[in-house]
């Protein structure tokens, strides 16, 4: 890929001069949610905000419903060969470029949103944001903004055959995002982490039992319909993995430094944005799961603590050279 990276390097720099020169320059955003999804509308407030911002000059076209592109990795991977110019991607598979990522998405590492929000808006967010510009990967993060909690869901014969009170997940195929600490996080509780599963893709294939469930947030699983599938969905509240607003660093050469800047400052303008319409999605997203009739599986604080036990093994394998980041998160936390 970091071939590839460099070729295509090669040819922007060759037409950057021209197209910076042009009256306007048009990119597409990548983005595998539906339409009215609050990612999406933040994606179009971006939009809109930077062909106002720079009077036209650059233009943003916003693709939802993964018509560009089917998974989140097969975006980073067009970004990456310049042939897109922005996509909005989870964390999670941002990590495989830079690990430090991981120790921002640990399970049970924040106390609450808030204290999620506290430490993504400031020094430790913007540094991993600058980190991924830094990697080599051709990508560059513009902002975060929120997904909530993931929480597993399965099948009533899935929930059956596990023992979430326990904590044991023996016997049980999940689907989980492309990311090896999240594929570990599941054997430590007992199951199988299942991945190269697109977010389109979970509902049939819990329905062809492929998988016995999934992991995600209250949003997606009522939007893409998943609850019908999977009607049980265990609140642990595993982990809070933001997204993140990617440019291409191809793309960002075919505008001028200041739009460039623009860019950068309208995605964090529309951080607000997103998280407002992400908390108005979640509350109804919430009641149509309730509404419907699934199984909503609280779990107490003692359970809670069996799953947070299991997960020290995963800090000790993915956070470790990251130990002092993570202090500081939990420092954070003491606000909280």
């Amino acid at each position: 890929m970091k071939k590839l990276f460099a070729v295509a390097l090669a040819l922007v720099l060759v037409l950057a001069l021209a197209s910076m020169a042009s009256a306007e320059v048009v990119f597409q955003l990548a983005e595998t949610h539906a339409e009215g999804y609050p990612t999406t509308l933040a994606d179009q407030e971006f939009a809109r905000l930077v062909e106002e911002r720079t009077e036209g000059r650059v233009k943003i076209e916003v693709y939802s419903g993964s018509v560009l592109a089917d998974s989140e990795n097969t975006a980073i991977e067009m970004l990456q060969a310049g042939t897109l110019g922005f996509t909005r991607v989870s964390a999670s598979p941002v990590a495989s470029y830079v690990p430090a990522l991981n120790a921002i998405q640990l399970p049970y590492l924040y106390k609450n949103a808030e204290h999620e929000w506290a430490v993504l808006d400031g020094e430790i967010g913007q540094t991993m944001l600058n980190a991924i510009q830094e990697s080599g990967s051709g990508l560059i993060g513009l902002c975060y903004y929120d997904s909530g909690a993931r929480s597993f869901y399965i099948t009533k014969a899935a929930y059956e055959k596990g023992n979430f009170a326990e904590a044991d997940l023996t016997g049980l195929k999940i689907r989980m995002q492309n990311n090896p600490m999240m594929v570990r996080m599941i054997e430590l509780l007992g199951g199988t982490g299942v991945t190269g599963i697109g977010a389109n893709e979970v509902y049939s294939s819990i329905q062809t039992g492929v998988v016995d469930g999934a992991e995600n947030n209250w949003p997606t699983y009522q939007n893409m319909g998943d609850y019908e599938a999977a009607p049980v969905y265990v609140l642990d509240y595993h982990t809070r993995v933001p997204e993140i607003l990617i440019m291409s660093e191809l793309a960002s050469m075919m505008v001028s430094p200041e739009d460039l800047e623009i860019i950068k400052q309208t995605a964090k303008d529309t951080e607000a944005y997103e998280k407002e319409q992400w908390a108005l999605k979640e509350q109804s997203a919430e009641q149509i799961i309730r509404d419907a009739g699934c199984t909503i599986v609280d779990l107490t604080p003692e359970q809670l603590a069996i799953y947070e036990e299991k997960m020290a093994p995963l800090y000790d394998e993915f956070g470790a050279g990251y130990e002092d980041i993570i202090e500081q998160i939990k420092a954070v936390g003491e606000n909280f």
